[in-house]
């Protein structure tokens, strides 16, 4: 356990716990009464998994705990196998799963060859391969994690597998099982082969603004309050990689202060992310529990009946839109200083047209984050009932 793996645990703690608390009382709900013990036991191996990976300190036992999550993860997407939908969503992410670990697999065959050891203490030291070969490195590294986080174009399974999952996963896949992606990034695709170069920063930015601006328009579009919310994850990782790529794009350019700026922004966004959406994934939970069915439309005056879970979503609605006093908004503005603050300390070209850019990007999806739960909560829980 080194200082970036003692982090995501404490990631996966702070929601993992909450939710297994919450879990008790949601699966004596039908349909998933008669499943409880599958998806006790289940959690409970993911948990273990996804605590292996951030521990891994080989090639091998990486990979295999890496193989255990997805394979863990596939089997609670798939808790309500009877419905074609939820079948269908467990199958495509099993698909995309494997085309990211096929990926990875590739990548770290290649590096283990190079360095003549399975260790990541030897592999990861920086000096084990350089040249074109590096840069292919990064590539596959970022592919086979960015699959996992939901990066676009990367994430056609995520808005298919989260409202198929049962709530309490759906919380849990949003708050930690992507993490892990974003994990993988940064331990071995932005530092883990050496200093970044400026290129591998910029692309990190550019598919983080793509990411985070696309996947709040996604979200507007939505109907399905679950699917509302799986496109937020896609936000969210977007705004996670505009962080991590300005940190990487500063280190390339020898500003280690602002580098450790950008990398904590994107760090900090992890945890205050995982903690509102896990949030509003349960309220979710508890919404289509009482009224059996997803679709925002069909709400209406819920607040009055379920004003702790009206307060609960509100508090989450607050967050997610990066709005004082909550924690959403104390990253995401630690986002901006590492923009702000790259841009006057560089003379890069590409520096200087991409860190604007991204701080506008960045703005843009705080606004439409806004608009969009406004809706969310507007319909679900203010006015009169709707049915």
């Amino acid at each position: 356990v080194d200082a970036l793996s003692a982090w995501f645990l404490v990631v996966l703690a702070a929601v993992a716990i909450p939710i297994a608390i919450y879990s008790i009382g949601y699966v004596r709900h039908p349909p998933l009464n008669e499943r409880s013990l599958f998806i006790g036991l289940a959690f409970n191996v993911l948990m273990a998994a996804v605590e292996l990976v951030l521990v891994a300190d080989d090639v091998i036992a990486f990979l295999f705990a890496w193989e255990l999550m997805t394979l863990a993860t596939a089997a609670l997407v798939a808790t309500e196998h009877e419905i074609n939908a939820v079948r269908g969503a467990a199958f495509l992410y099993l698909i995309m799963s494997h085309v990211g670990t096929g990926a990875l697999m590739v990548a770290f065959f290649v590096l283990a060859t190079a360095g003549q050891s399975i260790a990541f203490s030897t592999l990861l030291a920086g000096d084990v391969i350089s040249g074109p070969a590096r840069d292919v490195l990064f590539v596959l590294f970022f592919t086979g994690f960015g699959v996992k986080a939901g990066i676009i174009p990367l994430h056609i399974w995520l808005p298919e597998a989260h409202p198929a999952a049962p709530s309490n996963i759906s919380a849990l896949m949003s708050g930690v099982l992507i993490k892990t992606g974003i994990y993988g990034i940064v331990r071995f695709a932005a530092f883990g082969l050496g200093d970044p170069a400026l290129w591998w920063g910029a692309v990190v930015l550019v598919v983080g603004g793509m990411s985070a601006v696309l996947g709040v328009l996604y979200a507007l579009m939505q109907h399905d309050l679950k699917r509302l919310l799986a496109y937020h994850s896609i936000e969210n990782i977007g705004i996670i990689l505009l962080g991590v790529g300005a940190g990487m794009m500063a280190l390339s350019g020898g500003h280690v202060a602002l580098a450790a700026i950008g990398v904590a922004a994107g760090l900090y966004h992890v945890l205050n992310h995982a903690v509102f959406k896990a949030l509003l994934f349960l309220g979710a939970g508890n919404l289509v529990v009482a009224t059996g069915v997803r679709q925002i439309e069909a709400y209406g005056g819920l607040l009055r009946r379920m004003p702790w879970t009206g307060a609960c979503f509100l508090i989450g609605a607050v967050a997610i839109c990066g709005l004082p006093p909550f924690n959403g908004f104390a990253s995401e503005w630690l986002v901006f200083q590492a923009l702000l603050h790259g841009f006057d300390a560089s003379s890069e070209v590409l520096v200087h047209f991409l860190f604007p850019v991204a701080g506008a990007l960045l703005a843009l999806t705080s606004g439409l984050a806004c608009a969009c739960f406004v809706k969310a909560f507007g319909t679900g829980f203010l006015a009169l009932p709707r049915s």
